[in-house]
């Protein structure tokens, strides 16, 4: 049996997250929702393809569906540091199942039109801009132990990872057995049990009230300390480009199953599969790492993979080697996401933490869907292969970029984890002889 260098076994180790209730219980409702809305994905991503063929469409229904987080998520932010976390991730949820149900009705009704599909997924998109900000804090709540904050990080991308390389898989097939309808009402079936797990949970942390009138004075003061702070200025900026330009591919590769690859949803089920199976190597790795040393050099190395798995996919014509190559996008996206959120997370003041997290979420998942809608009408002009590849060649810059900033990232963030018991095997001695010269973060303004 492996054992770490504590002599505690290595699986139990990379699972130590779980010996919280709390985290269990969530673990596993989101397993099971997480399958269906990687399934609902597939889904309406062909149901658009096979209605208008259009890249400019697939790139508006990946930007509404997601938009609204970078206008939404600042405000989705200040209310998670004010509100009872779990509350507002168990309304966001039922808004997210009501969603689905919806538009797998008005598919099996024969009733959908693209117009329907935008406005549908502009809700889903405005209760993702409240629920990603709420539940990625709610994690702290939820393990309660700080040391064990990376491992549920890292564990719930090995969650959204392992769905994502099941739910599209069998998407791909169900789309060819019982349409796209049936698929989405499957989705809608799966938040009962995410719903389910989070009535069970015991919260006992108390939650801040309301201060009426104080809305805005709390979000610029997000804002101020967040981009105040190098680190997390540095960490969210590179975020938001990657995202921007890279991540959008997701929405073309309707495209190159159907164009590139000559194939059909279950090709493009095997496309999205292969990025969950990059993406869960990813994730597992990040879970088996014992210390968050090292996470900068993670991120930078990982955006470098992500560029170069998306421009040798750029270049492919066959399966197996866009299966290959997207395997390894998913390892880098994958990585440098979650090494992203967990540097964040472990920094960021606990007063402040919905407000960052939003800020996070505006990054990640806000700057997608513009990049979504910038990626479609580029695809246009230059088709959807050379829009990969430019994506691709820009995440390798970003994260060539963020390796150079490397020493200022570890000058601020250092004395951090000293301070927090995060890095225990750092002498005491080198906190006190850094911290006179190093620019203190922890303000409250």
């Amino acid at each position: 049996m492996s054992l770490t260098a504590a002599g505690e076994p290595r699986v139990a180790y990379a699972l130590r997250a779980l010996r919280h209730r709390n985290f269990r219980l969530f673990a596993a409702g989101q397993s099971i929702s997480l399958i269906g809305t990687w399934m609902q994905q597939v889904a309406v991503g062909w149901l658009v393809y096979r209605l208008t063929s259009s890249p400019l469409l697939l790139g508006l229904v990946g930007f509404v569906a997601q938009g609204p987080a970078f206008l939404l998520a600042p405000l989705a932010g200040v209310l998670a540091d004010r509100y009872p976390k779990r509350r507002i991730v168990l309304t966001t949820q039922l808004v997210m199942m009501i969603q689905a149900l919806l538009l797998g009705a008005l598919v099996l009704a024969g009733q959908v039109t693209i117009l329907w599909i935008v406005l549908l997924m502009s809700v889903l998109g405005a209760a993702t801009a409240f629920d990603i900000p709420a539940r990625q804090a709610f994690l702290i709540e939820m393990v309660q132990d700080r040391q064990d904050l990376p491992n549920a990080i890292a564990l719930n991308s090995s969650m959204f990872n392992v769905a994502r390389l099941i739910g599209p898989a069998i998407a791909g097939l169900a789309i060819g057995l019982v349409g796209e309808g049936w698929v989405i009402l499957l989705n809608g079936a799966s938040y009962v049990a995410v719903l389910a797990s989070l009535s069970l949970m015991r919260v006992d942390r108390p939650h801040g009230r309301a201060q009426p009138g104080r809305m805005l004075g709390h979000l610029a003061e997000g804002f101020r300390y967040a981009f105040g702070f190098p680190p997390i200025r540095l960490v969210l900026t590179h975020v938001a480009i990657v995202s921007l330009f890279a991540v959008p591919f997701t929405v073309l590769l309707p495209l190159v199953a159907g164009e590139t690859l000559r194939g059909g949803p279950e090709t493009l089920g095997f496309l999205m599969s292969a990025i969950g199976l990059g993406a869960l190597t990813g994730a597992v790795y990040l879970a088996g790492r014992s210390s968050v040393r090292g996470l900068g050099r993670v991120i930078a190395v990982a955006a470098v993979l992500f560029g170069a798995g998306l421009m040798a996919l750029s270049l492919s014509r066959v399966l197996w080697l866009s299966v290959l190559c997207l395997g390894v996008a998913g390892f880098g996206m994958m990585a440098q996401i979650a090494s992203s959120n967990t540097v964040l997370q472990t920094i960021v003041d606990d007063d402040k933490r919905g407000r960052v997290m939003s800020m996070f979420t505006m990054a990640f998942v806000g700057m997608a869907p513009i990049g979504s809608l910038l990626a479609g009408l580029v695809a246009e002009r230059i088709g959807a292969n050379a829009t990969i590849g430019l994506g691709g060649l820009v995440s390798g810059a970003a994260g060539v970029f963020f390796a150079l900033r490397l020493p200022l990232l570890r000058q601020h963030v250092r004395p951090i984890y000293e301070r927090l018991g995060i890095l225990p095997e750092v002498a005491r001695g080198l906190q006190a002889a850094t911290q006179p010269t190093t620019p203190e973060p922890r303000g409250r303004g």
